[in-house]
């Protein structure tokens, strides 16, 4: 038997030896070295953070302060292609923006890092709060465990306290025109005989928890129901009783000269792609600057100036008491890099993944690392890049195939009980693929139901077992994708397929379909509900042609269609309107990039792209930003209990007439491999 394995592994060896020859001719770097000099869209490091801290304290330093986001003030574009034209080894000034609450008030700075000073600080006075940090919230949730009130509604129900663990969720906004306290809500659990603390809710208990005073404002106990049971609810492997499921073979690539791919400080080239990758607090990965190479033009060409998670709206269909103001907003009021997983090897990233850390300001502004916030890592999933077999030619079989391989960036956001997992995949044929899947626990609610023919009323979700309805709810996630299509002058081309009919009669045919194309010249003209009419999605320049005439462009190629079944004039709707179309194009704009607007706590709805796009701007053959909502209506399955098989979604960017040809005919084909050196032959 190990004579068998030392003999697939010498095997895959040479093959994977042959895989990372594949693509070598094609690795060209468009700029040899930034020659010591900070890329402009590099995310503050650690030192610049603690810079960052060391300033605004001094600025205020006989306040209580705290830092609620930090992050790259990012330079405008112009200056950031000015600089790649030429980098040197100046650095570019940098700036951070940072949002503070100083003395119960929310403080919006910009601190210009390269003179020491903050050369703008405005006080926001407007709906709605900044992200709330990491430690506000675990100071809120040990409250309760103090609190007499929560103590004796504890022993009224049997628990134990030091089995109670607590949670925080955002209080939403439900019509109040009047500025309301910084508070949230927080909700406890029962992990006694299990991790799985949200299976385990503790009903009928309300605290209100206000953030700025950290002292619970408002109590009560109005109801008692029975904890479900901890059995079968704990997912750690070693709590896990026979009969056990199938045993998952491992796989190990190998790779005898390292990763395929290349990083210098974040900018990653691989193949023919080369492009930057940043960490943020609140929307996690950022993808800037992504050009590929296109080998008969002998240039590396820009289709995606920055790309990201703009905003994850999760509104729950509860509309009770206890439940109704669970409607979420995960980037802006928790933070999709706050919130960011050390991702574990071999398990979340396979063995010849590279991982690079993350930093963030925590509330005190002091700075938090996180451990293998990002992997990179080549993925050789068995795929076709392309084949054919030519059958039509007497007497010769004639066939041609190459095997897919991608370059795949992955973060794990963990925002209470969901994980979601973001993927960038970018694929040698020019595509790039995104997908985000859905794992960890459900929200759930307690019932004294334990079979669905007991139930005689509305429970908002589906029975999983004893005492446990899984809640019904959306995941609406929006992506901020500013392509430049070789340059940043773009066009939205709606490539609406029409179904025609045939009068003559020289046909035998009585219909077919052809493409109408039609230009967006303004924001309200490009929003679209996909599903509706079937079209192609292009952003083209409309000032560069290929040889045949045609724009080079960039299609989106949607996933499955999800829209809103809210009101629109229901209050977690207005503030999450943005979802309300599936597409929207707007002018680039530096300060419209997170889709729920800046302060989304409490938010009413006043600074969303809803909101931006009723300008009506023009678009026709200007800077643009396409959005893209891709979504879930999850209704719980039993399946999904006590943890959630991994649920994705996503979608393409696909080049459309931007290379004359196939731009992967030619990579180099596998060489052939002798299999003398194996004792066992394929």
């Amino acid at each position: 038997m190990k004579k068998h394995q030392s003999s697939f592994i010498a095997m895959a060896s040479k093959l994977k030896m042959v895989f990372m020859l594949l693509f070598s001719s094609l690795t060209i770097s468009p700029v040899s070295g930034y020659k010591g000099a900070q890329h402009p869209l590099d995310p503050l490091s650690p030192k610049e953070l603690t810079l960052v801290q060391t300033i605004v304290k001094k600025s205020y330093s006989n306040n209580r302060i705290s830092f609620q986001y930090v992050g790259l003030d990012e330079p405008e574009k112009p200056i950031v292609f000015s600089w790649l034209s030429k980098p040197s080894t100046k650095t570019l000034p940098r700036r951070a923006l940072v949002f503070t609450r100083v003395n119960e008030q929310t403080h919006e700075i910009i601190v210009d890092l390269s003179k020491r000073i903050i050369v703008h600080d405005e006080v926001y006075k407007g709906p709605g709060y900044p992200l709330l940090t990491s430690d506000e919230q675990i100071d809120a949730i040990q409250l309760p465990l103090t609190y007499g009130p929560f103590i004796e509604s504890a022993k009224k129900r049997d628990l134990n306290v030091s089995y109670v663990v607590c949670s925080t969720f955002t209080v939403g906004w439900f019509g109040r025109v009047e500025r309301t306290k910084r508070v949230i809500k927080v909700q406890c659990f029962y992990n006694k005989d299990t991790v799985n603390l949200y299976l385990r809710p503790i009903e009928g208990i309300q605290i209100v928890v206000d953030l700025d005073k950290m002292k619970i404002v408002e109590y009560s106990d109005t109801f008692k129901i029975a904890v479900p049971k901890a059995d079968g609810t704990d997912y750690r492997f070693s709590k896990q009783k026979p009969p056990f499921g199938p045993r998952i073979n491992g796989a190990a690539i190998m790779q005898a000269n390292g990763p395929g791919f290349e990083i210098e400080g974040h900018t990653i080239r691989w193949v023919n792609w080369v492009f930057h990758l940043a960490f943020d607090v609140r929307v996690g990965p950022i993808i800037s600057l992504a050009s590929i190479y296109d080998p008969k033009k002998h240039t590396y060409r820009s289709m995606l100036y920055r790309g990201h998670i703009s905003e994850l709206f999760v509104p729950y269909m509860d509309p009770t008491e206890e439940y109704y103001y669970k409607t979420f907003f995960d980037c802006g009021e928790f933070g999709f890099g706050q919130n960011a997983a050390s991702l574990v090897p071999l398990a979340d990233c396979p063995n010849n993944a590279v991982f690079m850390d993350g930093y963030y300001a925590a509330h005190d502004g002091s700075t938090v690392k996180v451990s293998n916030a990002f992997c990179i890592f080549e993925r050789h999933a068995g795929d076709i890049m392309w084949r054919h077999t030519e059958l039509g030619i007497p007497n010769r079989v004639i066939t041609e195939t190459r095997p897919e391989v991608s370059l795949v960036v992955r973060m794990v956001a963990t925002i209470g009980n969901y994980d979601h997992i973001i993927d960038w995949e970018f694929k040698p044929s020019g595509s790039i693929k995104t997908q985000v899947g859905l794992s960890g626990v459900l929200e759930v609610k307690s019932t004294t139901f334990t079979n669905v023919d007991q139930i005689n009323e509305e429970v908002y979700g589906t029975l999983l077992g004893d005492n446990t309805i899984g809640l019904n709810h959306d995941h609406f996630l929006t992506y901020r994708l500013d392509l430049d299509i070789d340059g940043v002058s773009n066009s939205f081309v709606k490539k609406n397929l029409v179904t025609k009919h045939v009068n003559d009669k020289v046909s035998p045919r009585k219909s077919y379909w052809t493409v109408v194309s039609e230009t967006a010249k303004t924001e309200l003209e490009a929003k679209i509900r996909l599903g509706m009419t079937p079209s192609d999605l292009v952003i083209v320049n409309p000032n560069k042609k290929t040889k045949p005439g045609n724009h080079h462009g960039y299609r989106l190629i949607p996933g499955t269609a999800t829209h809103p079944l809210l009101l629109e004039d229901d209050y977690p709707q207005i503030r999450g309107a943005f979802s309300n179309y599936n597409v929207w194009v707007t002018p680039y704009n530096k300060s419209e990039i997170w889709a729920g607007g800046k302060y989304v706590d409490q938010s009413q709805g006043q600074d969303t792209l809803a909101v931006w796009t009723l300008r009506d701007r023009k678009i026709e053959n200007e800077d643009i930003v396409l959005w893209h909502v891709i979504g879930y209506h999850h209704s719980p399955c039993q399946e999904d209990f006590p943890v959630m098989p991994t649920l994705s979604a996503g979608f393409e960017l696909r080049p459309t007439n931007f290379f004359e040809s196939n731009p992967v005919l030619k990579v180099l084909p596998p060489k052939p491999v002798r299999w003398s050196n194996c004792t066992t032959k394929p």
